[in-house]
This record gives C-alpha cells, sequence and structure tokens, in this order.
C-alpha cells in the first residue's frame, strides 16, 4: 500500500557501487561486513552502516510485532528491491509497506523526526455506501483513533500489548455486522512525544482530505497509520473487539404480592393512577409530534440551501453536488467586489479575496460578463474541479449561478502564486533548494494526480 520516496540528493554515477539495493541484499544475505545493531530491546528493528565518511551509508529495516521470520525477511527484501528500482543512486530513501519498513540516508537519521515526504492514501468508496450512518461512524472513528495513537506512542515495550513500543493494532465495532481496524507504527529512535506528534499530525491530514471514505493511510519516514474495514498485515490475529461499557442502571429489586385483604384497595387506586397515565401519555405524544414536525420543517429548509446542478461535460452527464452559494453572501463576502479586494485577473474575469459570515477566508472568481465564457464553460469547470480532492490542487468550496453572474467560490492561498518569490530578488531567499525539492515534488503529485489518479 506504501510508495516509494527519494527524499533529496543523488550519488554520483563514480558510487554506484553503493547501491542501496546491492548494499541491503547484501546485507541480508550476511555477506557485507557491517555493524547491524538494535535500537531498543524489541526484536526485528536493526540498524546499520556501511563504508566510511564521506560515503557512509545509514540503514534500518523493522517487521511488526508478530511477523514470522521467513515472512520479514521476504518483506525487507522486497521493500529493498523497490526501492532500488524506483529511486536508483538516491542519497536518502524510505518505503513503509504494511508489515516492515526499510529507510536508508547517507546521514545518521536516528533520533530525528522527519515528517515529510508524506503521502495519505485513501479507498474511493464512501462509508455511508456500507449503510453505516456517518455521524455514528466519526464518533466511532475518532475514539478508535485516539485509542490506538494511545497505545502506539508508549515509550515502554512493557506497556505495550504488543511487547514493542511504538506499535499498536486496534478494533472497533462499527454496525453488528461491521468491524474497523486500525494500525499505527512509530519508528522506535523516536521519542515518545515525537511518535505521538507524528500519529496525530497523520490522523488529522487523513481527517482534512479523506472524511467519510472507506479506509485510508497517511505514510512519513517517521510513522505510519492505516485504518480498514478489513483485517491486513497479519496484525490482528490476537486483537479482539473492546468489552461493552457496564450497565448503569442497577437491576429492580423483587417485590411479594399485595395481602388479599389489601387487594380491594388497591384496585381503587389503580383505576385512578391508569386515568393519570393516560392523560401524561396524550399529552407527551403531542409534545413529540410537534417536535418531530419542528424537526423535518427544519430540515427540509436546510436542504433547499443545497442545489443539485445535472451538467453535461462533453458525452457525461455527471450529478454534482456542491454548496451554492447566493450572490447577496458573495457581495458581503468581498465588500461589494472592492477594487482592495481584487488579487488577480484573468482572462475569464477577475479574482477577489473575500471572508464569509463564518470566518473562513475564500478566493472569488467573477466571471466576466463579455468574456465569452457561457454557461456551459461555467458547468464544465464546476464539475471538473469538484471532483479533484487532492492536497496539492486548491479545493472548490461553492458557486453562484444568478441571472448572467457566474462565480466559483475556492478556498484562499494566502501565501501567493510561486511565481511571486521566484522572481522577487527579495524573497528568492526564501526558496532554499530543500523548499524548491519539495514544491518540485507537490506539484509533480498534484499533475500526476490530474492525468491519471482523478480519471
Amino acid at each position: 500500500m506504501s510508495p516509494e520516496y527519494a527524499m533529496r540528493g543523488h550519488f554520483s554515477m563514480k558510487s554506484d557501487v553503493y547501491s542501496f539495493g546491492v548494499m541491503i541484499l547484501e546485507i541480508i544475505s550476511g555477506k557485507t561486513n557491517s555493524s547491524f545493531y538494535q535500537i531498543d530491546d524489541s526484536p526485528g528493528n536493526l540498524v546499520t552502516h556501511i563504508g566510511q565518511d564521506p560515503n557512509r551509508v545509514f540503514i534500518i529495516g523493522m517487521c511488526i510485532p508478530g511477523t514470522k521470520p521467513e515472512t520479514c525477511s521476504d518483506c525487507i527484501k522486497g521493500a529493498s528491491e523497490k526501492i532500488s528500482e524506483t529511486c536508483p543512486n538516491q542519497t536518502d530513501a524510505y518505503t513503509w509497506p504494511d508489515c516492515c519498513m526499510v529507510r536508508y540516508s547517507n546521514i545518521s537519521f536516528s533520533g530525528s523526526l522527519v515528517m515529510e515526504p508524506s503521502e495519505t492514501l485513501y479507498h474511493t468508496g464512501d462509508i455511508e455506501d456500507t449503510g453505516a450512518n456517518l455521524t455514528v461512524f466519526d464518533r466511532i472513528w475518532e475514539e478508535l483513533m485516539l485509542r490506538t495513537i494511545a497505545a502506539a506512542s508508549l515509550s515502554s515495550t512493557h506497556g505495550s500489548s504488543f511487547g514493542q513500543k511504538y506499535f499498536a493494532a486496534e478494533v472497533a465495532s462499527l454496525t453488528a455486522f461491521q468491524t474497523m481496524y486500525a494500525m499505527m507504527q512509530c519508528t522506535p529512535d523516536v521519542s515518545s512525544k515525537d511518535c505521538d506528534f507524528c500519529l496525530k499530525t497523520s490522523v488529522g491530514d487523513y481527517e482534512s482530505c479523506c472524511r467519510g471514505k472507506q479506509g485510508g493511510a497517511v505514510i512519513r519516514p517517521s510513522c505510519f497509520v492505516r485504518w480498514d474495514l478489513y483485517p491486513y498485515a497479519g496484525a490482528f490475529e490476537n486483537v479482539t473487539l473492546p468489552p461493552p461499557p457496564p450497565q448503569s442502571l442497577p437491576q429492580p429489586p423483587l417485590s411479594l404480592p399485595p395481602p388479599v385483604s389489601d387487594r380491594v384497595n388497591t384496585t381503587i387506586k389503580d383505576r385512578k393512577s391508569v386515568s393519570t397515565w393516560i392523560i401524561v401519555a396524550i399529552v407527551v405524544s403531542i409534545v413529540v409530534i410537534f417536535v418531530l414536525l419542528v424537526v423535518v420543517f427544519v430540515v427540509c429548509r436546510r436542504r433547499k440551501s443545497y442545489k443539485t446542478t445535472e451538467v453535461q461535460a462533453g458525452d457525461e452527464i455527471t450529478t454534482t453536488y456542491s454548496l451554492q452559494f447566493s450572490f447577496k453572501t458573495i457581495e458581503a463576502a468581498t465588500d461589494k467586489f472592492s477594487d482592495s479586494n481584487m488579487i488577480g485577473r484573468g482572462g475569464f474575469g477577475e479574482v477577489y479575496r473575500g471572508k464569509l459570515s463564518t470566518g473562513i477566508d475564500v478566493a472569488v472568481k467573477r466571471l466576466s460578463k463579455t468574456s465569452g465564457q457561457g454557461a456551459k464553460e461555467f458547468k464544465n469547470e464546476a464539475v471538473l474541479v469538484t471532483r479533484l480532492q487532492h492536497r496539492n490542487l486548491v479545493r472548490l468550496l461553492g458557486f453562484c449561478l444568478e441571472g448572467e453572474e457566474k462565480i466559483l467560490v475556492y478556498e484562499f492561498v494566502p501565501n501567493k502564486s510561486l511565481d511571486y518569490f521566484l522572481f522577487d530578488p527579495a524573497k528568492q531567499g526564501e526558496l532554499d533548494w530543500t523548499r524548491r525539492y519539495n514544491i518540485i515534488g507537490g506539484i509533480a503529485r498534484g499533475i500526476l494526480y490530474l492525468h491519471q489518479d482523478s480519471h
């Protein structure tokens, strides 16, 4: 499930003898004189280094607890070969399949928290397709994530049920027939605080990107998070569902029947009690019906704020559900399209900065009435952009289509465009080569998503 990443730099062709794929296979087979040592007392967490400075290479390889030695060895070998093929001559790269992790670098990384490069993956199916209630799912999913983070970030191997620190696999019952499975792991050289931070950041990134999907993962050099609706990686063989919470209400005590002499008086009192209960039941029923009517009315009003627009892109008919803003709302957000709020001008109109009543900053693209872009172009752009959900692409928040007004509302990007920094002599210094490399990688991932994964 994990892609491979080259993080920075490259070996020269003359130093091809340090090819990572050759070295790691030699280390595993025992043919190279390397110095393996354990990071902690946990089996399966080994690091090594080869060569002398400046040509020294540091390597870490580890498997999840409970993995059989043969399976662990095969996983590390396969990951090593994959890295050597995907990232040839790179000085720093890693891969994190489900049951093992391999990373190498020409710089010692022991004890350092490394958060980037990262990748968020998710299944395309929605959780509502399984018949589960999204509100209930959010509550159970959040509780499962917090419980797994707490267990995985333990600094003591004795506190972990798996006998290895920085690893946890937990389950939770979503419905009577559906179970959620979560697995998290950090590299054992980081601190407990760094592990907790890495896992919480990854869970937050997944929730922002992929809330409501049927599973996914977030992969970083120092930690790994995955959850799914089925068991995987052999990590859940000894994991059981947590016991249900104890009942808070005690059982009512047994009562003896009244004496025969008291039954006549009791019958009279019972008749009065029954009459009272009938009145109470009628009043309660009326109140409940009234409340239900109010709820239905409110729901219907809210649904009116959402509009289902059926548009045509080429030969494909697509139904797009997107929040539609009123023109008055956008006018208020942009101060009636004030010139002071204009931040750009394109071939089809102007772009304004605005602030919604909720406090969210937005970028408002107002299509020119004389630009030549008609309803068809506007609808095509709305269809295309609402389909695109990627961390490296600007997200469409909604649109407005009233009369001759055609407006798109995007999330606001405060750092402006890249050329603002590249061609400004004062700003060029803020982009060192590491940052430029990360920007290029983000652009490449966005382009790859547009050309392949978005179809």
